[in-house]
Parts: structure tokens; C-alpha cells; sequence
């Protein structure tokens, strides 16, 4: 696990391409600049790490494309303390920037093989979500609600109704909806039966699973 002067400057490069793309929150760009993503990724795809692209991990997912990770963690604006519910841990990158930010993260995966890996290796890292979860995400996290925004890193066909309850008046849910591809929406929630949505282009993720267990 090492992290190499050429790696630092490869992330370099590609917080450079996430600037042309439009991506202006500093923080985030920061973060993406000082996690070794490629720690994340199978040693196979160390050459494409810091790569505009996703990448295959275990369990038949995949590591997001970073544009698209810098994309979501900057519609949640998130700021120092925030309690955030991700849905869908996958290899723990997305926590990983979360955690940069200085939130408080909890993370739910129903992949147990991906949930066992990520749960012993963000510590290695020296990234601590406040809890990382094997359930289902559809379900969100009732106990610990509500959360100052929630994100979905997985399409998800609708919104589920659990995932609005438990967002703040004030807090944001980002979400991939849709069927092979999805538009990514922005809900706020402005009362108590209120929200605001915002479809913000397509993109293409993994499904999000229900747990069949």
C-alpha cells in the first residue's frame, strides 16, 4: 500500500481534467487530490486509477467515475460536521472523500463481500465513517435520522420514500433515478411534506439492489 510522488501527481492531473469539466467546489477537489484512489482499485487497473473513468471492483460493482464522484459530493455541499447517509459503500472512495470533508458518515452496503473489504480497510487508510452498515439501502437508516443529506451511489428506479423521511428540513438527497440510465436528481427538503427536485443529466451507474436475504 504505498503512495508514490507519481500517484500525488497523477491526481494532480485529474483534479485539473474535473476543473474543465466544471467541478468548483475547492474542498472536494482538495479531497480528490489527497485519496489514493488507486488503493481502492484491484492492482490490475493501478495504470487507470487516476483516469476520468469507473473501474470494476469486487462483488460485480464498480468504482465511480470521479468526475461523477466530485459531481455528487459537490450537489450535497457539505460542510464540516455534516451528518451524511451514504447508500451503497461499494469500495469505500466516495466514504473515503466524505470522511476528507470532515463529516460525519454512515454507510450502508448490502454486498457482503464488499462490506467485510471496506469495513477493515478505510481504517487502514485512516478514514473512519461513524458506521458502516451490511443492509439494505432502500431502507435507509432510520435510527440514526435525520441526516443533514443523503447520497445514492447506485441507480436506483425511484426515489425511496425512507431515504426522504430521514433527510433534514434544509437537507439534500442526491440520487441516480432511472432504469439504464439515470438522471441525477437533487431533492430538497424545504417542510415537512415539502421537497424541491432538480434533474441535473444523465449518467450510468450499477443498479441499486434491494436485499433479497
Amino acid at each position: 500500500m504505498k503512495d508514490t510522488f507519481k500517484h500525488k501527481g497523477l491526481r494532480q492531473q485529474l483534479v485539473t481534467v474535473l476543473i474543465a469539466k466544471g467541478i468548483e467546489d475547492e474542498a472536494v477537489l482538495k479531497a480528490i487530490g489527497n485519496i489514493p484512489r488507486h488503493l481502492f482499485m484491484d492492482s490490475s487497473f493501478l495504470d487507470h486509477a487516476y483516469q476520468d473513468k469507473a473501474f470494476p471492483i469486487a462483488a460485480d460493482q464498480t468504482i465511480s467515475q470521479p468526475y461523477t464522484v466530485a459531481f455528487q459530493t459537490e450537489l450535497l455541499q457539505v460542510k464540516k460536521g455534516d451528518k451524511i447517509l451514504e447508500i451503497g459503500t461499494g469500495s469505500g472512495y466516495q466514504a473515503a472523500v466524505l470522511c476528507e470533508l470532515d463529516a460525519k458518515v454512515y454507510s450502508i452496503e448490502r454486498q457482503q463481500e464488499l462490506f467485510k473489504k471496506t469495513s477493515k480497510f478505510l481504517p487502514k487508510l485512516g478514514y473512519r465513517p461513524k458506521k458502516l452498515i451490511f443492509g439494505d439501502g432502500y431502507k435507509g437508516l432510520k435510527e440514526e435520522a435525520p441526516f443533514d443529506s443523503i447520497i445514492v451511489t447506485a441507480g436506483a428506479p425511484f426515489i425511496p420514500k425512507p431515504l426522504l423521511s430521514q433527510l433534514k428540513i434544509g437537507g439534500r438527497l442526491v440520487i441516480p433515478v432511472g432504469g439504464d440510465v439515470q438522471v441525477m436528481t437533487l431533492i430538497i427538503r424545504k417542510g415537512v411534506k415539502e421537497f424541491e427536485k432538480h434533474e441535473l443529466g444523465d449518467f450510468r451507474f450499477v443498479p441499486l439492489l434491494e436485499d433479497k436475504n
